[in-house]
């Protein structure tokens, strides 16, 4: 019998989704702090800072942190950092913010590039509560510990349920 745990999948209805994009540009546009650019950080936050960079009618860059190939991450948030530097301001959208390991290695990135922190923002439609990194908007937040649901949005519901279900298993301290 084997050990892994058997995720609950959430398959996030598009309304749903719609509500929290729609609730985090309102966060956003309600404060004193406006973005230049909008930028999606791949793969997850693709599509909702499309979705973001509409409603605020903000233009929108995207980094592709996800996929670990040379020159589509690092290299641009060095250039994204230059441009805080000299008061360009940015919102970094992702979909989820769980354990704090993809907002992390990015202030990490910006910060050693001189990214002004009163020029950053990060955005997210979930946040955890546990987390290792806050961020500054969340439509949603959970507490990890108490709430095991493996988020499927819309973007994602199109993968086979195995590609679903192998993504969940890759981080099992999440489920557990």
């Amino acid at each position: 019998m084997s050990d892994a745990i058997v995720p609950v999948f959430y398959h996030m209805p598009y309304a749903t989704f719609l509500d929290d994009v729609q609730a985090l540009a309102r966060q956003v546009g309600e404060g004193a702090w406006r973005p230049d650019f909008i930028i999606g950080i791949g793969r997850g936050g693709l599509v909702p800072a499309v979705y973001v960079s509409h409603q605020l009618a903000v233009p929108m860059l995207s980094v592709d942190h996800s996929s670990r190939v040379p020159g589509f991450a690092e290299e641009l948030l060095d250039r994204l950092a230059a441009n805080s530097a000299q008061g360009t301001r940015l919102l970094f959208v992702d979909d989820i913010n769980d354990s704090g390991g993809t907002i992390t290695t990015i202030r990490d990135i910006l910060a050693k590039s001189g990214c002004l922190q009163e020029n950053l923002r990060f955005a997210v439609l979930v946040s955890n509560t546990r987390s290792t990194a806050q961020v500054d908007y969340s439509a949603q937040v959970i507490d990890r510990s108490q709430d095991k649901r493996w988020f499927v949005f819309p973007w994602e519901a199109v993968a086979t349920a195995e590609a679903i279900a192998q993504e969940a298993q890759s981080v099992p301290e999440r489920l557990a």
